[in-house]
């Protein structure tokens, strides 16, 4: 048994010892009635709470209200004051970044196509049709485009992250987990609330909700949020872009319920986000050659570039979900359409110079590289036809269908800022790709008895892909085509054991699967598009539920193994802007998970997160070209066909830190007629590799971030003014890389401080 398997068996051996001694005390149940427009199929039990007890949490990772204690996998929430103190300082998705076990998310274009990893499995694709195995799920419609997982989170109710392979109810694409917004619906009652935020460079955030009760059959709820920063980097060079990183971001929502009978509602939903900005900082020669450190006398302020840098995201989309309660079973219609334009274009080479100039600015740059990425063309559609019980009794199914359609096209253009004429000559690619999928799947659970309930699901997939590439030049042009037709069978099964009152074990067995890939950013006339084959994942998993000391505290451990067959990965091309895919034999992990909550007092509450994700990859034949030159490699290094090739067999997944841990402690006292607070968030990650193969500078540094809210509340919570600070330490590192040789970083986001006031009404 390896250590980390060890590691993981004394740990849920240790809790289930604590489990048989649990503390009791006397928790009183009542019977709610499911919300208007919610995905309850059946009456919640939802438990009353005493003075200082936790708040019981509900979700819907199995398509029901639940409480998170009788879910059999691996899930967490985010919600409340806790997600208005990460994005206080106007952080867009990545802030959920590391603030749940297992779970990072980062991005090389910005505000724009975040990346997200669930036990390490994740995909660095930076083209802008890449698949992820990670799912996310915005009010019930997948989003499948990267630029689409990257809306702004604002007037949500809570952020569900669904942990291990979600093969059977959310099928698209997520055997690593899936990522479940639900925004705050409808209500029949007037409310709302209104933030603003003013911080350093001229931060500038705006958001709130308008709930209006229209009748007693319709209700609107209208939300929105603007986020501004000013420029806070400069050029001092007389050419190219001359300041960056500043924003505007809008969007909002409109949500309008209709529910003309008790037993029939219907919720549409219209949003959008019109965002202008600049793409990420591709900044040259600002790590030491032979460490991970960055340059002395770095200034973060200070970029010299002899390119343009522009980014503009406008997505626009609509759905309709609606709801019949019949006599012992529910129907649900989810109805989603999505659509958007995108343009990002930056230098790549990140800086000024070439060879055929003398060495200039920050260090040599032996090649000029300033592109722009662009969709022109992108429409999603979804529907899904859902039936479930509505019963009493101890068996309750779940059956259903969904389809799924895009088309998208991509434009990869080249510009050279040092020569007349741009785009150049023109040379471009082109890519378009038209994906049809349809499933059928359902599920059963099944209460043995009291203490034990068994569940099982089994979904079938069928997906087609076509794509061509081109590359267009004035010398000529290429074409190439590719097809592929793939059909999969995913299940799981998993059980729930009530050893005490408080204190559920489960265990799980899933499988997950991503389609083939596909990917054409022609780089001349001689390329040739890469496929990568569908991936399949056998995942195992067990753990503990437990409330503790009357409910004041709340405990979830899981121990988790896993094995990819055929990981779908992607290289880089080291000296060129270029990607490729490609499959692993195989990829595997294994590891811990712990989330805690507990109110340590009645002015006091506390929370912890921790996970440890050992992943390997496992292919003796497998190779990669490393950067072009001036990297440290750490890996074997060979030669095939006279390029110099780095073996990756037994390396960690790429961007997946070992240990992550999360920590964040609240006090509060009544001051006056009010109350001060302050909140405090923490969270660390060890080093990762930024590629696929091992170098001393791509290597990412441990990172450990920390935020603080001071705050007032008054007149019964509903005034609230907080002064905040993000990395309040002021770390600053890189966290990743272009895979070149002139030692480009992309760094995270330095210190941010600022004022808050919030009002709800």
């Amino acid at each position: 048994m390896s250590e980390p398997t060890r590691y993981a068996a004394r740990t849920l051996i240790a809790l289930a010892i604590a489990a048989a001694f649990p503390l009791h005390g006397a928790i009183a149940q009542e019977t709610q009635q499911p919300a208007a427009g919610s995905d309850t199929a059946s009456d919640v039990v939802v438990e009353k709470r005493q003075p200082g007890q936790l708040e019981q949490v509900i979700v819907t990772a199995q398509r029901r209200a639940e409480n998170i204690k009788d879910v059999p996998m691996s899930i967490a929430t985010v919600k409340g004051e806790k997600l208005d103190v990460l994005t206080s300082g106007g952080q867009d998705i990545r802030f959920l970044s590391g603030r749940s076990p297992s779970v990072a998310i980062e991005s090389d274009y910005g505000r724009t196509f975040p990346r997200f990893y669930i036990r390490g499995l994740g995909n660095t694709d930076f083209d802008l049709n890449a698949s992820q195995p990670v799912g996310l799920v915005m009010d019930d419609i997948v989003q499948e485009n990267p630029m689409l997982k990257g809306f702004p989170v604002f007037d949500v109710d809570q952020v569900e992250v669904l942990r291990g392979p979600q093969g059977t109810l959310f099928g698209r694409n997520s055997p690593a987990g899936v990522i479940k917004f639900d925004s705050a619906k409808p209500v029949f009652k007037t409310e709302g609330y209104l933030s603003a935020g003013f911080g350093k460079d001229r931060v500038r955030n705006i958001d709130g909700a308008y709930n209006i009760p229209v009748s007693d059959t319709v209700a609107i709820r209208f939300s929105g949020q603007s986020q501004h920063r000013g420029d806070r980097v400069h050029n001092d060079r007389p050419t190219g872009t001359r300041d960056f990183e500043g924003y505007k971001d809008n969007a909002a929502r409109l949500q309008v319920l209709v529910k003309p009978t008790a037993n029939f509602s219907a919720l549409f939903n219209v949003h959008g986000r019109d965002m202008d900005g600049t793409a990420t900082l591709f900044r040259a020669n600002i790590l030491k050659k032979g460490t991970n450190d960055l340059v002395d006398n770095f200034d973060y302020g200070s970029y010299p570039t002899d390119g343009i840098n522009e980014q503009h995201l406008k997505n626009k989309g609509a759905s309709l979900r609606m709801r019949w309660d019949l006599p012992g079973i529910t129907l649900h219609s989810i109805t989603g359409y999505e659509k958007l334009d995108f343009f990002s274009r930056a230098d790549v080479d990140g800086g000024y110079g070439a060879s055929y100039a003398p060495p200039m600015g920050p260090g040599f740059i032996p090649f000029l590289v300033e592109t722009a990425d662009l969709i022109p063309n992108h429409k999603q559609i979804s529907q899904e036809l859902r039936a479930e019980s509505s019963t009493k009794g101890p068996l309750q199914w779940i059956a259903g269908v969904f389809y799924f359609k895009e088309d998208i096209q991509i434009d990869s253009i080249s510009f050279n800022s040092l020569a007349p004429g741009n785009p150049q000559n023109p040379n471009y690619a082109t890519q378009e790709q038209n994906a049809k999928s349809w499933a059928a799947f359902g599920s059963l659970n099944y209460a043995i008895n009291d203490r034990l309930k068994v569940r099982g699901g089994v979904r079938y997939t069928s997906d087609k892909k076509d794509f061509v590439a081109q590359r267009i030049e004035t010398t000529g042009r290429s074409y190439h085509e590719l097809s592929d037709d793939s059909t999969n069978v995913s299940w799981d099964a998993s059980g729930t054991y009530v050893l005490t009152k408080d204190t559920n074990l489960f265990a799980r067995i899933a499988t997950g699967y991503r389609a083939p890939s596909m990917q054409g950013r022609l780089n001349d006339l001689s390329s040739r598009p890469s496929m990568a084959g569908a991936e399949k994942v056998l995942s195992y998993e067990a753990g503990i539920k437990q409330d503790l000391f009357d409910r004041r505290a709340r405990l979830s451990a899981t121990a988790f193994h896993y094995r990819v067959k055929d990981k779908q990965l992607t290289a880089g091309s080291g000296s060129i802007n270029m990607n490729q895919l490609l499959n692993a034999d195989k990829a595997t992990g294994q590891g811990v998970e712990l989330d805690i909550q507990a109110n340590l007092s009645d002015s006091l509450s506390a929370t912890f997160g921790s996970s440890y994700n050992d992943t390997e990859i496992k292919d003796a034949s497998l190779f990669v070209l490393p950067c072009g030159g001036g990297c440290t490699v750490t890996n074997p290094v060979s030669f095939v066909g006279g390029s110099r090739v780095a073996l990756i067999n037994g390396n960690p997944l790429p961007r997946a830190p070992k240990w992550q841990h999360n920590f964040t402690l609240k006090y509060s006292t009544p001051v006056a007629n009010g109350e001060f607070y302050a909140f405090t968030d923490w969270s660390y990650r060890s080093s990762y590799n930024f590629f696929l193969y091992e170098a001393v500078e791509y290597k990412a540094k441990d990172l450990l971030e920390g935020g603080l809210r001071l705050g007032y509340k008054w007149g019964d919570g509903k005034y609230d003014l907080a002064l905040y600070g993000r990395n309040i330490t002021d770390e600053v590192q890189s966290v990743g890389a272009i895979d070149f040789n002139n030692m480009t970083g992309i760094l995270n986001e330095p210190r941010t401080y600022g004022v808050q006031f919030k009002m709800n009404f």
